[in-house]
């Protein structure tokens, strides 16, 4: 159950989906004044090096992120990319590229005073990892970092005080059984907290359960009258290669995608912009693509 650990993957091309469109999200809705409370079912540790050796094994962000940096921008470049970009770039020194933020980072940058964010990380390590890189935030009762099932533990903050709240989902999905409990999760959360923004990572895989998630959950929305964006990003083929030797090599991660219920109206527009950009820059074969679809 604990054999999945981020650091592996910081960094690469999902990532960068789900970050740039997590920024774009919380750019928006800190724009009002009330009060925002920020979930994090699936935390991780926060902060990963990408010249580390878990990273470096996977060498999976030379594929996404330090490809990117790497590449030759298109001028003009769309603004939520650029943001992307500047974001990261803001935990390193000038011209390095050593430090990746995970998602708690990148939201705790993002929260004003009155904002709260609530962390939830059950793998042992990473919790430990997590509560150590946020101590180094000072931020006291602001952020809260819980040692439960994200899941389960979010059911009793639902509705937040203040009724504004975002709820970010990205589980591993090393067990299968996380696909269902992903619906589950937003399903109990529309009836207990219909106005909240939801926003879900998901892998693109030959598997039904993958297949199958992104129309549940616009079945959800679709179902609870509410809007909906999808997003997906295509780097390369899904179909199993063959090495030199003649063995099966396995493609990894072909895709992902981003599914967001309630998602702010400049999410659609400022994606129009990023995803045909971000094609180009990190695509491995033909089969490169994204897609960007709404509702509701």
């Amino acid at each position: 159950m604990f054999s999945y650990r981020h650091a592996f993957h910081a960094g690469n091309h999902a990532d960068v989906l789900k970050h740039l469109v997590l920024l774009a999200v919380l750019r928006h809705l800190t724009q009002k004044d009330t009060a925002l409370t920020v979930f994090d079912t699936h935390a991780g540790a926060g902060l990963y090096r990408l010249d580390g050796d878990y990273a470096q094994t996977s060498a999976e962000a030379a594929e996404g992120f330090l490809k990117l940096v790497a590449s030759p921008l298109p001028q003009p470049l769309a603004p939520a990319l650029q943001d992307y970009l500047e974001m990261v770039a803001g935990f390193n020194t000038a011209g390095s590229h050593k430090i990746y933020p995970g998602s708690p980072f990148i939201i705790a940058r993002q929260l004003r005073d009155r904002d709260k964010l609530k962390l939830f990380e059950l793998h042992p390590t990473d919790s430990k990892t997590l509560s150590a890189n946020i101590a180094q935030l000072e931020a006291g009762r602001q952020i809260a970092m819980l040692r439960e099932d994200g899941f389960e533990g979010l059911k009793k903050f639902l509705p937040p005080p203040s009724r504004r709240a975002l709820v970010l989902c990205d589980p591993s999905y090393e067990l299968k059984s996380d696909y269902g409990r992903v619906a589950d999760m937003v399903a109990d959360s529309l009836q207990r907290f219909a106005t909240g923004c939801y926003a879900v990572w998901y892998p693109i895989i030959p598997r039904p359960e993958a297949h199958d998630l992104p129309k549940k959950l616009k079945t959800l929305a679709n179902k609870a009258g509410k809007s909906w964006l999808g997003a997906t990003l295509t780097i390369k083929s899904s179909k199993l290669q063959k090495d030199d030797a003649g063995d099966v090599v396995r493609p990894g991660l072909p895709a992902s995608g981003m599914f967001i219920i309630n998602p702010p109206h400049t999410l659609k527009a400022a994606l129009a912009l990023a995803l045909p950009q971000l094609v180009p820059l990190l695509k491995q074969d033909t089969h490169a693509a994204f897609t960007l679809e709404s509702g509701g």
